[in-house]
């Protein structure tokens, strides 16, 4: 029997807006810190984030490669609606119980993202016809990122009015007015929806055919050690993931307390949807610039263009000057779209069908190690500075972080260029 596999493109790319565009997403720091946690708290939060999803990613991917690649994304919107359900629920000024549920919170979060890691793109592009497959990816690849963009966009937008009491009790009759408790989990909500969109889309997908399917457990573990045996001898996948690592963790770590970095530079609560959207609407561009810069340099040259970009985002950041120190964020939020668009073709290239999602779960599990190292790393410089007068701990982490940044980009990029002309 022949399964139409034409429609798992578009619902790849539905499932990725819905999946990775979440509303919350402008005021993700805010919304831990006004239900009642610390800064701490909530850093210590995405290390539990990051270690789950460590603990996680690659069997996943594993399972993806042999019991199916859409019984994981099935899987990943349920513990997604889980996820939303408990934030929810979660009594603000809770203490232990607060704690405990937001805990529950991350875990659900963090296995969700490992069953999506890798099974949507992997079922994607091995639904594409053999002949052609390679260009038809960097198309589809880049047509997804345009379209998830849009959603950046959308949800940027509504997740930072949403949350704003003042703007949704303007809106609504004197006796209708609703309290900030209330209002703070309105973009909750909308991404409870956008879960179950996602489920939707997820159960019509069609899995297709490869060389691993319906193989065993046994199987699936020893797909995972190979593969990361794989992937620690293969020289571009190495080079292009530990270089990759160095720069999304830092860089998502400033991106999930980028909030209180507007407070820092004096922004209203209410513009952090627009920033969000904003950049969202930039992220439309950079799928095209990457396309071609992909197309005519060399791998560890657009690694190169990355790394340059990030570090002097990073750099800027630390004047914290109020408003105008926004460019140097929006910049620097950009530069994870041209990353993505890099490494997805690098990998895509380099693995084969059979282990493909294994390949990109062994990537992601590196990467949230990464990020969550950092991420305590980090919470320890906030805990170790005083925060009086008010930002005083942020300021001064922002400061350490470049000299780290550097010197680490200049070293991995000195091992990269001998690696690879040694396995050549």
């Amino acid at each position: 029997m022949t399964h139409d596999l034409s429609k798992n493109a578009n619902r790849f790319i539905i499932f990725t807006v819905f999946f990775n565009a979440r509303a919350y997403y402008p005021v993700l720091a805010i919304l831990f810190l006004d239900l009642g946690l610390t800064l701490d708290q909530f850093v210590l939060l995405n290390l539990i984030w990051a270690a789950t999803i460590f603990t996680f990613e690659v069997p996943s991917g594993a399972l993806a490669d042999t019991l199916g690649r859409r019984r994981l994304l099935i899987a990943a919107s349920t513990l997604m609606i889980i996820e939303m359900l408990c934030l929810l629920l979660a009594p603000r000024d809770g203490g232990a119980l607060l704690f405990a549920i937001c805990v529950i919170n991350r875990i659900c979060s963090g296995l969700s993202e490992a069953c999506a890691s890798g099974a949507d793109e992997a079922l994607a592009y091995d639904s594409l016809h053999e002949e052609g497959r390679s260009s038809a990816w960097d198309k589809l690849l880049a047509n997804a990122m345009r379209w998830r963009s849009i959603g950046y966009v959308i949800a940027m937008i509504l997740g930072g009015l949403l949350y704003d009491p003042h703007t949704i009790n303007g809106l609504l009759p004197a006796h209708w007015n609703l309290s900030a408790n209330v209002i703070h989990r309105l973009p909750v909500a909308l991404v409870l929806c956008q879960a179950c969109v996602c489920l939707f889309f997820t159960l019509r997908m069609i899995e297709p055919i490869h060389s691993a399917a319906g193989s065993s457990m046994k199987h699936a573990f020893e797909l995972t050690l190979s593969t990361a045996r794989w992937v620690l001898l293969h020289p571009k996948t190495l080079v292009v993931i530990l270089i990759g690592v160095a720069i999304d963790s830092i860089v998502r770590n400033f991106a999930t307390i980028n909030s209180s970095y507007y407070r820092l530079i004096e922004l209203p609560e209410w513009t952090y949807g627009f920033l969000g959207a904003a950049l969202g609407a930039l992220g439309i561009f950079v799928p095209g610039i990457a396309k071609k810069l992909n197309q005519h340099f060399s791998m560890l040259a657009n690694l190169g263009f990355v790394s340059v970009a990030a570090l002097i985002g990073l750099a800027c950041l630390i004047p914290a000057k109020p408003i105008i120190s926004i460019i140097p964020v929006m910049f620097l939020m950009t530069t994870m779209g041209f990353l993505s668009f890099t490494l997805s073709r690098v990998l895509h290239q380099e693995a084969d069908s059979a282990r493909r999602a294994t390949v990109l779960s062994v990537k992601g599990l590196l990467f949230n190690l990464g990020y969550g190292l950092f991420s305590f790393a980090f919470s320890l410089l906030l805990a170790h500075f005083p925060d009086q007068p008010e930002g005083n701990a942020l300021r001064n982490a922002l400061i350490w972080q470049v000299p780290y940044f550097a010197i680490l980009l200049v070293g991995l990029f000195i091992w990269a260029k001998f690696h690879l002309q040694r396995k050549k």
